[in-house]
């Protein structure tokens, strides 16, 4: 789910070591899950990641919200930093069953899911492609009713959970709720 997408390079995806063109694609995000995303961003911005902006994902901005194949309702602070080869995202769950409050609760905080671009396919052979290879949807939404997201129960089979997400072409990041610079070196 990242506002500042930014570009992805279209590879084949090919694996010299097994011959097979990879579904994944390419990683394109990497995501925290945090209690506090003030205090994550912080030590991030400490460590040179940034700047920061952050949003609410609420049921009135975020249609389609799904939480284990059925319809819920759940609200999120998502926040964004555009890094040079991959988007940083820190996630915060608010209300709401989510895949995320369920790892904070068995793992704590820390490194949550990693987004794929698939390379670039449509959206519902992603789902389909998925959904061939035994892994269920676990979460998902369409944040401004344009950016679609979905996690898969990947984390048995691979200890991570994984996403893809897909963002038209004319996309323009809403205003964020607040946004945090990078101190200054002066």
């Amino acid at each position: 789910m990242c506002a500042t997408h930014g570009t992805t390079s279209q590879t084949n995806g090919s694996s010299a070591s097994t011959g097979q063109q990879s579904f994944l694609g390419n990683a394109i995000e990497i995501c925290i899950v945090t209690r506090d995303h003030k205090r994550t961003i912080d030590g991030l911005l400490r460590l040179g990641i940034g700047p920061w902006k952050s949003y609410t994902f609420t049921p009135e901005n975020t249609t389609n919200q799904t939480y284990r194949g059925k319809p819920a309702e759940f609200t999120l602070k998502v926040c964004f930093a555009q890094g040079p080869n991959v988007v940083y995202e820190i996630i915060q769950p608010v209300s709401g069953p989510t895949i995320f409050g369920e790892f904070l609760d068995k793992h704590g905080e820390g490194i949550h899911h990693v987004a794929y671009d698939c390379h670039g396919i449509p959206w519902e052979e992603r789902m389909a492609g998925f959904k061939e290879r035994g892994f269920e949807l676990a979460q998902s939404g369409s944040w401004q009713g344009r950016n679609h997201f979905a996690f898969f129960e990947t984390e048995d089979a691979t200890t991570t959970c994984f996403e893809t997400y897909f963002f038209p072409d004319d996309w323009e990041d809403p205003v964020a709720d607040e946004v945090y610079g990078l101190p200054s070196t002066e």
